[in-house]
């Protein structure tokens, strides 16, 4: 795959292992995917030093993950590289299913406007890391290691030991904090005698990435039983570089081996496509799995992504889910190892991310029953609804070809209960919704730009009546409407958050709501930092 031969990387000894004794950093992060990039990224910003290992020298092959959700296209804004994800990937927001050739179902992710960021975009994984690693480049903070391997770990009561294995032989590190990032064939969750718990399902699907010229839209497009794979699904979604994700359903007793070789592959996409016109990128196939660790937090280390759990590929909630897990937890572990937060901090990453897993799962699970059913009783259930679903509303909603990946609302202590009314606007343990505003110089600013700028801590945002709310230390106010520096000349802000004059929201810097206030006042302020401090 030529166009993947620059993004190999050197192994270069560090003078760590030069030393009797193990070096100690305050946080070790094992894997440079996505999602341990992203996390390292997120936790230099805040100004955290991070030592980042991976056990090979190249970003991975194969296009894998490939759409990443409007959620986690603005975390990566926060971090610095959300444009360039933009600029190369493929804007969608449309779906379409079909039931053998004839269209029984279309959505729109994104109906709404006055958002920064689109629905989705499609791009293939080796280019989204290739975009982090660069950024990466650009943070002293960020001390990258290729071909460090974690072979063992030791846990004490106030760090974590790993041994680690290079080219060179072993060393020795210590750690605050490991995290592990280092995916579904996870390492370190033995190392610790952590298992994965849940579901593992028998249909094989086939992945195709086929380079070809196409006049398809830029839509998600999934069937059921079409003419050209009968009785089964498949996928067929654009990527960058005309590359083009086909996904076919083969079924439990299919042969691996046997079915990813090209010449087995390649009939199944001429008989999809018409033609032959097209040459591979990537073939694989795939089982999958609806399973999770029971606890993210084994003492010392803290587990994220699909080392912690793992889904199917239908509603791309693996990667996504996956730097929602690493947001979640930057700001948490910043605070904590700034002294500024109790480590029982800690504990509500475990219960956020462990809620946001179980929706995953349940929504996974779900897709993949309707896609493949079990038995011969869901199978007549699903065909019913297929059949119902062109002509009949409450039919389309039931059709489950993937129910796309959507930010959870958490259920946590650190959030502090509405005592005042509501009609609309994000709940608190919601994430917090876009909307566009007006520089003093009639410039577009979006929310989400306005919050980034506010330094990535806690926000106090507040529709402008005359006096400033009260803002305690260390949280940074920003202020809209009324004799602020940003407008809301379209009402959009005021619509989505029910933001009547004076009104407050109290965000996380995560962009989560924390609390929301009618009338604040010094002290309920003050309660809802506190509570979502963890103190």
């Amino acid at each position: 795959m030529a166009h993947q031969e620059h993004f190999q990387f050197g192994y270069r000894r560090h003078r760590d292992q030069d030393r009797q004794d193990p070096a100690r950093h305050p946080v070790v992060v094992v894997g440079a995917g996505p999602v341990g990039l992203s996390l390292a990224i997120d936790l230099a910003q805040r100004g955290q030093n991070v030592v980042l290992l991976d056990d090979a020298d190249r970003i991975g092959e194969g296009s894998r993950a490939i759409c990443f959700s409007k959620r986690a296209l603005e975390v990566w804004d926060r971090l610095g590289v959300g444009a360039q994800m933009v600029e190369k990937g493929v804007v969608w927001q449309v779906g379409k299913i079909f039931r053998r050739d004839e269209m029984v179902y279309r959505f729109d992710l994104l109906p709404e406007t006055g958002h920064k960021m689109p629905a989705f975009i499609n791009l293939q994984q080796y280019y989204a890391e290739a975009f982090l690693v660069g950024r990466v480049q650009q943070l002293p903070q960020i001390d990258l290691r290729w071909r460090n391997k974690v072979t063992a770990l030791a846990q004490h009561n106030d760090h974590a030991e790993l041994t680690i294995e290079t080219p060179d032989g072993p060393y020795r590190l210590a750690a605050d904090y490991v995290i592990a990032c280092d995916g579904a064939r996870s390492s370190l969750r033995g190392m610790v005698g952590a298992e994965f718990a849940g579901e593992v399902f028998e249909d094989q699907f086939l992945i195709a990435d086929v380079k070809m010229t196409a006049a398809f839209p830029t839509e998600r497009w999934f069937w059921f039983d079409p003419p050209f794979h009968s009785g089964q699904s498949a996928l067929l979604h654009r990527q960058p570089d005309d590359v083009w994700r086909i996904d076919l359903q083969i079924g439990p007793e299919a042969d691996a081996a046997v079915e990813r070789q090209p010449e087995r592959v390649r009939p199944r996409i001429e008989r999809m496509l018409g033609h032959g016109d097209f040459s591979f990128e990537w073939i694989s196939i795939y089982k999958f799995q609806c399973r999770r660790m029971q606890r993210f937090l084994h003492e010392r280390v803290i587990f994220a992504g699909d080392s912690a759990h793992q889904v199917s590929p239908f509603g791309a909630r693996g990667a996504n889910s996956g730097l929602e897990d690493g947001e979640n937890l930057a700001w948490k572990l910043d605070l904590v190892l700034r002294g500024q937060a109790p480590a029982s901090l800690l504990d509500s990453y475990d219960i956020e991310r462990s809620q946001a897993a179980d929706d995953n799962i349940r929504h996974s699970t779900r897709s993949t029953d309707f896609i493949a059913p079990h038995s011969k009783q869901e199978r007549r259930l699903r065909d019913a609804v297929l059949a119902l679903a062109h002509d009949v509303e409450f039919a389309k909603r039931m059709v489950n070809a993937g129910r796309l990946s959507t930010p959870s609302v958490y259920q946590s202590s650190l959030s502090t209960d509405d005592v005042d009314v509501w009609s609309s606007g994000p709940v608190p343990g919601a994430a917090m919704r876009d909307a566009p505003l007006r520089a003093a110089d009639g410039t577009l600013v979006y929310l989400t730009e306005a919050f980034m700028q506010a330094g990535g801590g806690f926000v106090l945002l507040e529709r402008a009546n005359g006096a400033a709310a009260p803002v305690p230390q260390g949280v940074r106010s920003l202020r809209i409407g009324g004799d602020a520096p940003l407008r809301d000349d379209e009402g959009v802000f005021a619509a989505r958050y029910d933001a009547t004059p004076g009104a407050a929201y109290l965000l996380r810097p995560d962009g989560y709501v924390a609390a929301r206030f009618r009338h604040p006042t010094q002290a309920a302020v003050d309660a809802a930092l506190a509570r979502a401090c963890g103190r």
